[in-house]
């Protein structure tokens, strides 16, 4: 009976508890429209808010509240909606009020947006759902009112404030940071220092409150402010600060928890790094000697988190006297719980950046990471091949175990498939990350690249996977580098650098290496197609939709290889490499740092470019535009940094096919290409001319002849200037060379020129052997420089026919090459030709010169 009375009476405190608050916001309620009838509104909204949380379903604050705001209805729906959704506890109102924030109509809501932030703030967070997390960002981020209420409120009580705040959702909880590093809102710069100091201090007691972050909340604050002011606030990070950032890089928590704590703690690395050195060797140090499975988990996780971080500290506490031949014995008899294995994976897979810390692996490590390869369960099979294929690759394969000494240690063949399979079979618990980074280390060895190369089945697995995980960076990188490891040529070393790279071997006691017969320009082209063939192009352009650095780097890269075999140029076009490659050039163009790799995409679109017809690629009203791609290749015909002088040898093989690629581009029936190569390239095509290499000086020249086809071209040798001549006399060198292609060229341009211009031929006039040169061209053993050598004699001998004017310049003409002997010479010319175009341009020549 004594628990029934209890139950009796606990029931009529609550109704008369519940009859009290009705009649408190009943009397609330009246208030509020008393004081709205004075035209108080502000005070009248403030009383409601209090009786809505004592009663929002009393009829007299109902009424009220339709007494109160019925005006309000028509002139601002985000104020309705937030009074329904805060008030009155209506959900649907407050994903209305999500939409309406996010459509076109959300700039009216600047009017009532401090308003609305009031009722949310003052109602609590418990009793909505969670869209006031993106309504009170949303509010702040386009009201600067808003934003000092937030000031005006942290200023006057921090802790309760920030209490209010954090609860609501990761977005509103980053507005506190935002505002207050947003100087303009404060009175007093010591006034927001006060507040940023306190609100730094919250966040990490929100931090400590369990050792873990969950939802990364607290560590996303601690991140942000402390990148916008780690001098002064990494003061505050203490041991037991430091402990709390280091239990969230645990292995079971999220992965954007764990890397917002490695973002934390790496800057804190940067600025105090004796002082957060002592504290990692001393967590990392307690809790391995504890021996616990969970202590080893955090000690395991943290220092693979910070190897890259701060290799040398981390390397420093793996490479400790004792540690791993203390662990070995734990991790091989006392724990059976996969985590703890998993961390430990980890963690040497991490320590393999550091060349003592792996040689320390191969010899403690082998026979455990074996068997995690055979019996190892979820992803430990491929964690553990990795390692071992990236001690195999750094040539320690000898000191990984002794169960196979007298075959190759150092073969990964084993690994290799485990990692392909692994591509097509996904179990429960493994993820394709780990097989991924594993042949990207395997690819790296000759025989690999052409078993993987050779199997079409791989390559259309490893192309399925980036595109399945073209959100992972991890993913496409490491499947990127692959690719690109399939596909790199051997670099073409000078004399000089092939000497110098046996003398470091005999420096360093060794013998050179002799290359691989697997490395050589016929194998590396077969790889390269069968890439091409299995679509990598078209998954390259999907990959780059984002475009990180990396992605990008890596892209241009396997792309100027595959542009290097002439027969493939058509199908990376057609997958789309072309488009890919200009908007990579241009933004590469826009970046101060011109290194190599900035450089590959316009090699790479030089080489496609030069191969196809423009009116293809570019067709019109296309996007890019065929002027889209002159830049990147003008940029390559200039030397790195602007550099006139340097004792470096320059790569010329990139301005070369740029070259050509210009040429190409310049024969386009679209005049705009060669229009802009005039303007914005002809400076260096004429230094290139004047060049030491002789495909050099053959590629500049025949650009030159595609050019002088037009107006702009044409008058940079015919305009009457000194300048030009001097143009004049370079080019009839030109056509006086051993290299057959760039006779033809130059030949080629003085023909174009002297049929239309009279400055042409009496400059040419005005210069030492220039009709001997020409008669030289009609008597070439090629057809083509003949041809192009008798047009040119036939245009300045005949140049009166067309323009009674040049009768003198004629005269001139006939006189300069009668004393070259040029009737017997041409007679000779045309006994050498059959063809009936040359022997009519001879005639009609030899015809005038033997008239008197």
């Amino acid at each position: 009976m004594s628990s029934d009375i209890k139950v009796a009476a606990q029931r009529m405190n609550r109704k008369l508890s519940e009859e009290r608050d009705s009649q408190r916001a009943s009397l609330l309620a009246n208030e509020a429209v008393e004081l709205s009838n004075a035209g108080n509104k502000v005070q009248a909204s403030r009383k409601l808010r209090e009786a809505a949380a004592l009663g929002h379903a009393n009829p007299d604050v109902q009424a009220a509240f339709f007494t109160i705001h019925h005006d309000d209805q028509s002139n601002s729906p985000l104020l309705e909606l937030v009074r329904k959704y805060a008030l009155y506890h209506n959900n649907a109102a407050g994903d209305e009020a999500v939409k309406y924030l996010r459509s076109t109509e959300a700039f009216n809501a600047a009017a009532v947006a401090l308003e609305c932030m009031q009722i949310l703030i003052e109602c609590r967070q418990s009793t909505m759902s969670d869209a006031q997390d993106f309504i009170i960002a949303e509010l702040a981020r386009q009201s600067p009112e808003v934003r000092q209420y937030l000031a005006t409120e942290l200023q006057a009580s921090t802790t309760s404030f920030f209490d209010n705040i954090y609860d609501r959702g990761d977005d509103a909880a980053n507005c506190l940071r935002s505002v207050v590093l947003d100087d303009k809102l404060w009175p007093t710069e010591d006034a927001r220092l006060r507040v940023e100091d306190d609100l730094f201090q919250l966040f990490l007691a929100k931090l400590m409150e369990t050792g873990h972050d969950h939802d990364g909340r607290a560590l996303k604050g601690i991140a942000l402010l402390l990148i916008a002011d780690t001098q002064r606030l990494h003061t505050f990070v203490d041991r037991e600060a430091f402990e709390a950032l280091m239990g969230s890089l645990d292995l079971r928590l999220p992965a954007d928890v764990r890397g917002q704590a490695t973002l934390v703690l790496s800057k804190y690395f940067e600025v105090d790094e004796s002082i957060a050195q002592a504290y990692l060797s001393d967590y990392v140090r307690i809790h391995v000697e504890r021996k616990k499975g969970d202590d080893l988990v955090l000690a395991f996780s943290s220092a693979a988190h910070l190897f890259p971080v701060v290799p040398h500290l981390v390397a420093q506490l793996f490479l400790t006297e004792g540690f791993l031949v203390s662990t070995m014995p734990l991790l091989d008899k006392r724990f059976s719980r996969p985590i703890v294995h998993d961390a430990f994976l980890n963690l040497v897979n991490a320590a393999c950046i550091d060349g003592a810390c792996r040689a320390a692996i191969a010899q403690h490590c082998a026979t455990w990471l074996s068997d995690r390869v055979s019996n190892g369960t979820g992803k430990q099979p491929a964690v553990a091949a990795t390692v071992l294929a990236k001690l195999r690759t750094s040539g320690l394969g000898a000191k990984i175990g002794n169960q196979r000494a007298s075959v190759a240690d150092d073969d990964v063949s084993e690994l290799v498939d485990l990692f392909k399979n692994s591509l097509t079979v996904i179990e429960e618990g493994k993820t394709v990350s780990d097989s991924i980074e594993g042949l990207a280390y395997t690819s790296l060895k000759s025989e690999v690249k052409e078993s993987l190369a050779k199997d079409r089945k791989f390559l259309k697995a490893l192309l399925n996977t980036l595109d399945e995980h073209h959100d992972s960076p991890e993913v496409v990188v490491g499947g990127l580098s692959i690719i690109c490891n399939l596909t790199q040529y051997a670099p073409n070393l000078s004399e000089e650098q092939k000497k110098m790279s046996q003398l470091k071997a005999y420096a360093n006691a060794t013998k050179p290496a002799e290359p691989s017969p697997l490395e050589n320009d016929e194998h590396v082209k077969a790889r390269c197609s069968a890439v091409v063939e299995a679509g990598a192009v078209a998954s390259l352009t999907r990959l780059n939709k984002g475009r990180s650095p990396a992605t990008a780097q890596l892209s241009d890269k396997i792309l100027l290889s595959l542009s290097k075999n002439a027969k493939d140029r058509g199908k990376l076009a057609q997958q789309g490499a072309v488009k890919l490659l200009v908007l990579h050039s241009q933004k590469n163009l826009k970046s101060e740092n011109q290194s190599q790799a900035k450089t590959d995409a316009a090699h790479a679109l030089a080489r496609v470019l030069i191969s196809l017809n423009p009116a293809h690629i570019f067709p019109g009203g296309s996007t890019p535009d065929i002027t889209d791609a002159v830049p990147p290749l003008v940029a390559l015909l200039r030397r790195p940094g602007g550099e006139v002088l340097s004792d470096q040898p320059r790569d010329l093989l990139p301005v070369f096919e740029s070259l050509l690629a210009l040429t190409n581009l310049a024969s386009a029936p679209n005049p705009n290409a060669a229009v802009v190569i005039l303007k914005s390239a002809w400076d260096e095509i004429e230094d290139l001319l004047l060049g030491h290499n002789e495909m050099v000086r053959r590629a500049a020249c025949e650009l030159i002849c595609n050019l002088v086809v037009f107006p702009a071209g044409a008058e940079k040798f015919a305009d009457g200037s000194k300048r030009a001549a001097q143009r004049l006399h370079i080019l009839i060198a030109m056509a006086d060379v051993e290299d057959l292609p760039t006779r033809r060229a130059a030949g080629g341009a003085i023909a174009m020129l002297t049929e239309q211009y009279a400055n042409v031929i009496s400059a040419i006039l005005d210069l030492q052997r220039a009709p001997e040169i020409m008669l030289e061209l009609c008597q070439d053993d090629s057809p083509e420089v003949v041809h192009r050598g008798l047009v040119a004699v036939k245009n300045m001998v005949c140049c009166d026919q067309e323009d009674a004017e040049n009768k003198s310049l004629a005269l001139r003409a006939r006189e300069a090459f009668k004393k070259e002997d040029g009737v017997e010479n041409l007679k000779t010319a045309l006994k050498e030709t059959k063809e009936p175009e040359l022997l009519g341009i001879g005639v009609q020549a030899l015809k005038v010169l033997v008239e008197k």
